[in-house]
């Protein structure tokens, strides 16, 4: 897990501070809505424009609930406190973003999917940037795979795609390739996957 410092007066990426790796025994649901999308391009920026600032008193909140229970919770392996302040992050965020993307999560299914999965303790939900990817960070691979089978039965015939994942404590490898006279990066997954 990295926690960047946010974007300051330079126009750079922000400063990391800190870095802690996701236990190997958790997993995360990805929720996709095949055929749906977020915000992106223009249409992205318009929506910067228009959203008013983000409250500096939720800011703070946010900061401190990452700094003081996020990651601790995540360093004494605490999967529930860590899902609770990833979860009030996310609705904070999401509120915020709501007039932009139509609610607090871009796809109305995958909000049902996710308030789901919130009526069944899973405390730790939100969406990936604009949309409609969405995540719920569960505390074993059993409990996923079983919440995993329910989702893919409860929606089956819907465009949602259920995914049960892990954290990747390793980073990618960027190269440069040359593909013909052109110049093209490549990513390489790291660790052979």
């Amino acid at each position: 897990m990295l926690l960047d410092g946010g974007r300051g007066g330079l126009d750079a990426a922000p400063p990391l501070i800190a870095r802690a790796e996701f236990p190997d025994d958790w997993r995360i649901l990805l929720l996709l809505h095949r055929g749906g999308h977020g915000l992106h391009g223009a249409p992205e920026v318009e929506a910067f424009r228009r959203l008013p600032p983000f409250p500096p008193d939720a800011a703070a909140h946010l900061c401190r609930l990452m700094l003081m229970v996020a990651l601790p919770a995540l360093a004494e392996r605490d999967v529930e406190a860590f899902g609770r302040a990833i979860g009030e992050l996310q609705r904070t965020v999401g509120d915020h973003f709501a007039p932009a993307q139509g609610g607090r999560f871009t796809s109305p299914l995958v909000a049902e999917v996710l308030a789901w999965l919130e009526a069944q303790g899973i405390a730790g939900v939100g969406q990936s940037s604009w949309g409609p990817t969405c995540f719920a960070i569960v505390g074993d691979a059993a409990s996923a795979e079983r919440l995993a089978g329910e989702m893919r039965d409860r929606w089956a015939g819907s465009p949602l795609e259920v995914m049960v994942c892990r954290g990747r404590n390793v980073g990618a490898t960027v190269e440069n390739m040359s593909a013909g006279t052109g110049f093209m990066p490549a990513v390489r997954r790291a660790a052979g996957e």
